[in-house]
């Protein structure tokens, strides 16, 4: 909620807003903001910096974007692998966005990790525009395939990953889901 800017990044949040408010909003996947973010950039010179991942996947993004958006000056840094960074991690993180100075900063470190680390460091760094962004690096550098058109037009986008990545993916679906729709028809409740 500290956020500038909240996307509907998923199918939950498009029925709270219709349950809780009456709004039919559309779902835009963070995959969708980057490849807007991208071809503007491209168009306009804009230098992009990719936080998170391994870096070989950072690698493989980078050599993609050399190749499909030439204009854009991109550079990237792979954080320790660690469930919460030290001060030390975090001041190492900013120092390399901040030396780069990018237009658009791309962070992937997993929800809700990326969220805090960005709420908790967002006045340190140096960049116009930051975007948690997590699975979105797997997805541009081609290591983890999208669900395909049909399971996001039908709003189960999460189906055919959870089926390729149950262990890392159960708990999401099988725990937080429920527990989401329960606080969502709470919430419902309570309004009338």
């Amino acid at each position: 909620m500290q956020s500038d800017i909240l996307l509907p990044d998923g199918s939950g949040i498009v029925l709270a807003a219709k349950v809780l408010r009456g709004k039919v909003i559309k779902k835009i996947a963070g995959a969708d903001i980057h490849k807007h973010l991208l071809n503007y950039a491209d168009k306009n010179n804009k230098k992009i910096f990719y936080l998170g991942a391994a870096p070989s996947t950072l690698e493989l993004i980078e050599k993609r974007i050399q190749k499909e958006h030439p204009n854009i000056k991109v550079g990237s840094f792979s954080p320790p692998y660690k469930p919460e960074f030290s001060d030390i991690d975090s001041a190492n993180m900013i120092k390399e966005v901040n030396d780069f100075n990018p237009d658009f900063l791309f962070v992937g470190m997993t929800a809700p990790k990326q969220e805090k680390w960005v709420a908790m460091n967002k006045k340190k760094l140096d960049a116009t525009i930051t975007v948690s962004i997590g699975a979105v690096f797997d997805f541009y550098a081609g290591t983890v395939k999208r669900s395909s058109s049909f399971w996001i037009n039908i709003g189960l986008e999460w189906l055919p990953r959870l089926l390729k990545e149950p262990k890392r993916l159960w708990r999401r679906n099988f725990v937080s889901t429920p527990q989401f729709l329960w606080y969502l028809f709470i919430a419902k409740i309570s309004r009338n």
